[in-house]
């Protein structure tokens, strides 16, 4: 039996008795990663993480958590294994697109520390764990911010480019921004990350960064295509690759677009869902884009069963053209993915061409405006465009 749905709860194979017991099964030697990050524990440290450990009642990780409000008054610190799991920069942006839990914990103030360690960090590095801690009784940490009036949030900050207004057609989930002349034009679909709560406003598809990128290209002569999917939990990859194909689909039908020249466009939490366009690449795509990508599930998703693995599958992508555009002041866990790709790329011959940000954070175009940063956006545009017109 396979126990999935459950966020942040990894799907695993557990025994039948087990499951009936109401037990979720104890994890063998080899199975530690499906739980969080190894990174930092010694052999001898999984040895007695295994020799410990006990079955866990499903009732905590089934059963809703009806809170009173009287949590509020508990001093409360979180600390960040970046190994494992998002820093605080990632969890600005997570509260700044809307998320609600992190919402309320932005405006409780709640104090955040980072540890460059995996998800035991009590068993990886004690004493740095001990430091924060003591640091944390004392006041530290930083806080996230819960909204300044004045100045928008990173994701919704102007574009890096002064690119001019084009026309835009609006249809269901789907935006067109067209160029001159009758076509048929290539077309670069655009897809944004996430995950993106759904109450989110504005929707991805009118974020500066995408609509920035679609009126670039089509100043350049192809149809440039935004879209909003439903990738609301690491739960909703499936939803989303659904969206993305349904979208893709539609507008490869549209007679202004050349439906055998389209190259697809993917943006930081994204990346999974390339996975199914290099396992089995259409003839008509020309080629794959992806900027500050993850490209193999997060220790902290719990998805080390499924097909949104672009790693594992980019030995079936042939030829097919990737052009990705890593920022030098990526996040660590978003980073491993990106020298776990590279590596495999190597590996396997793919054919992968790097543009690289040095100064570059996550989410650089509307972040760091600088001249070494709209010179990689001009870059990018121009190597995945060249793969389109060849």
């Amino acid at each position: 039996m396979t126990l999935r749905g459950v966020r942040g709860v990894p799907a695993v194979s557990a025994g039948t008795e087990r499951v009936a017991a109401g037990e979720l099964p104890s994890p063998a030697r080899d199975e530690w990663a499906r739980w969080g990050s190894t990174a930092g524990l010694s052999e001898a440290a999984l040895d007695g993480l295994t020799a410990l450990v006990v079955p866990q009642p499903l009732g905590t990780l089934l059963q809703p958590l009806r809170l009173t409000g009287a949590v509020a008054a508990v001093p409360v610190t979180g600390v960040l294994c970046t190994g494992n799991g998002p820093g605080i920069e990632m969890l600005q942006m997570m509260v700044d697109v809307g998320d609600p839990a992190l919402r309320a914990l932005a405006d409780a103030g709640v104090p955040f520390f980072e540890l460059p360690t995996g998800h035991w960090p009590m068993q990886s590095c004690p004493a740095a764990l001990a430091d924060v801690l003591i640091e944390a009784a004392s006041g530290g940490g930083r806080r996230l911010s819960s909204g300044d009036a004045d100045r928008p949030p990173a994701h919704l900050r102007p574009f890096l480019l002064d690119v001019p207004e084009r026309p835009r057609e609006r249809t269901g989930n789907t935006d067109l921004y067209l160029p001159d002349g009758p076509g048929p034009h290539p077309a670069v679909v655009f897809v944004h990350g996430g995950p993106v709560p759904a109450g989110a406003w504005p929707t991805p598809r009118d974020w500066p960064t995408l609509t920035g990128y679609a009126r670039y290209v089509a100043g350049q002569g192809v149809v440039g295509v935004t879209l909003d999917h439903r990738l609301h939990a690491v739960t909703d990859y499936e939803t989303a690759a659904a969206d993305l194909a349904d979208a893709v689909d539609r507008v490869r039908a549209d007679p202004r677009v050349d439906a055998g020249r389209v190259a697809l466009w993917f943006f930081s939490g994204g990346g999974p869902l390339t996975a199914d366009w290099l396992a089995a690449p259409p003839a008509w795509l020309r080629c794959v884009a992806a900027n500050y990508p993850i490209l193999s599930p997060l220790p902290s998703w719990g998805m080390v069963d499924t097909r949104f693995h672009p790693v594992r599958v980019l030995a079936h992508a042939g030829e097919l053209p990737v052009v990705l555009v890593r920022a030098g002041r990526e996040s660590a866990e978003i980073a491993a993915t990106v020298e776990e790709f590279l590596t495999e790329a190597g590996r396997c011959g793919a054919n992968v061409e790097v543009i690289d940000v040095p100064g570059g954070r996550h989410g650089f175009e509307t972040l760091d405006a600088t001249d070494e940063a709209r010179e990689a956006v001009h870059r990018a545009v121009g190597s995945v465009l060249a793969r389109l017109t060849a």
